[in-house]
């Protein structure tokens, strides 16, 4: 074996240099839509003093941020987990934190939140927190991820839509009408059952393949029809127009590097400041926690008890994320389930890391060519790999009641609340108060009890505030 081989135990793993290569590119394709998503988000809204983020700044530190924490995870994890920007965290600064603080303030806030995530990760606590949750919430965990990609897959693509009414809330297609009715969803579909076929039929690079032809179908699709936006007009493209206009490079502009304060305590209070950090960190571990679960044993890389390898030190490296991502003003930077699409294509290394951060880092001069793949396209990706994941229902054993509602709730709460978090909180509340009540009090970890508790406290975080 040749140092880099021995280094990422590539050949140990069952993989080859070009199956982590491939794998990596597959990852990159499908977060690549952070690029342009990220920004969209978090230059949208106005701060307490009326200032907004640059798009092309947010855009450049966005890959950046992503580059950089996605090659140490894999240098120094070794595994095939990329790092970006987490939308929960981003959403939640734009619409709830900016309202009473700066850019700058709030950029702090997750600097703050990714230290204590770090000191919880070297001190052991988190290790602690991971052990303590029973194999069949694990299980869960994973199930409730895949259904959550598939579901935002089909949502990224129109082929599921809110209805603007209370009930049904959603349904198939634009404005949940019941009709697929633009030529995007149209790809889309083509994309998902091309690949669904390739990955059926065990071709080898099979989401890679689907992913490409996507995007070459979109590109002619858009040469000859000219469907822009859909921001623009009905019936275009969600995110990314797959159309090159102009040069497609840009020399980036990191003028955010280094944008963020600590003067929220005394604009808010120290109280209201301690609440948003309590929130934030919540999301950040536990999203965290139950994507490289979920990972981490489509990867077959996680033991019996649901651990994998260098666990300590993808914890660390994860909250180190949450620094960067302020820092840079990015936002908490996070592990992303799309890996989950490189890890379908055969990653198990850290060396596709290092081919997806350096895609992401190259993407901060060839940004327009970056994103000239549709998100209807990378979408079909997503539906595949996490109809993959769902599987995994299969190993749990649902014939106990106290087990089975835990279970469904976890798996449930996630794509329906649009949160990882909020599934493993409800999937731990409601596990300790099942299992205790059905005279199983043994089984439920002390730690899982307080961990539960912190999630009430986090459900009933929105009054919590508004007392404080």
């Amino acid at each position: 074996m040749n140092p880099v081989d021995r280094f990422f135990e590539i050949t140990a793993r069952q993989s080859t240099l070009g199956t982590e290569i491939r794998g990596g590119v597959v990852t990159f394709i499908a977060m690549a839509y952070i690029i342009v998503l990220n920004p969209i988000i978090l230059s949208g809204s106005a701060d307490v003093d009326g200032a907004k983020l640059d798009f092309a700044q947010v855009s450049a530190t966005t890959s950046l941020a992503a580059g950089v924490m996605t090659i140490l995870f894999g240098l120094v994890a070794r595994l095939p987990f990329a790092l970006a920007a987490g939308l929960g965290i981003n959403s939640f600064l734009a619409t709830t934190v900016v309202g009473s603080l700066t850019w700058a303030e709030a950029m702090g806030l997750v600097v703050i939140n990714g230290l204590i995530i770090v000191l919880l990760a070297v001190t052991g606590l988190r290790r602690l927190v991971f052990d303590a949750v029973p194999m069949q919430l694990k299980l869960a965990i994973t199930a409730g991820i895949g259904l959550f990609i598939l579901f935002i897959g089909l949502v990224d693509a129109g082929f599921i839509s809110s209805t603007g009414v209370p009930s049904p809330p959603v349904g198939l297609g634009p404005g949940g009408l019941g009709s697929i009715s633009t030529i995007p969803t149209v790809v889309f579909v083509f994309t998902l059952l091309l690949t669904g076929i390739l990955v059926a039929r065990k071709v080898r690079g099979g989401i890679l393949i689907g992913l490409v032809t996507g995007t070459v179908v979109a590109v002619v699709i858009e040469a000859i029809w000219h469907l822009g936006s859909a921001v623009e007009k009905p019936g275009g493209w969600s995110l990314s127009v797959p159309a090159l206009s102009g040069s497609p490079f840009s020399l980036p502009d990191l003028s955010l590097v280094g944008e963020f304060s600590l003067n929220s305590f005394s604009r808010i209070g120290v109280l209201a400041a301690v609440m948003l950090i309590f929130t934030l960190v919540f999301a950040n571990f536990f999203d965290a926690m139950g994507t490289m679960t979920g990972l981490s044993r489509e990867a077959g890389l996680a033991d019996e008890k649901g651990t994998f390898p260098r666990l300590r030190s993808a914890l660390v490296v994860e909250g180190a994320g949450a620094v960067v991502g302020g820092a840079t003003s990015s936002s908490s930077n996070t592990v992303f389930i799309e890996s989950g699409a490189g890890i379908e294509e055969g990653a198990r290394t850290g060396l596709a890391n290092v081919v997806t951060g350096v895609l992401f880092l190259a993407a901060m001069f060839i940004a327009p060519l970056a994103s000239i793949v549709p998100t209807e396209v990378a979408a079909a990706a997503l539906v595949v790999v996490g109809a993959m994941m769902v599987s995994h229902l299969r190993h749990i054993d649902l014939s106990e009641f106290s087990v089975a509602l835990p279970v469904v709730l976890t798996v449930a709460v996630m794509p329906f609340s649009y949160s990882i978090a909020n599934g493993i909180g409800v999937g731990f509340i409601s596990w300790a108060v099942m299992r205790t009540a059905a005279g199983k009090a043994r089984e439920v970890s002390p730690l899982l009890w307080i961990v539960a508790v912190g999630f009430a406290v986090y459900f009933a975080r929105a009054p919590l505030e508004s007392l404080l």
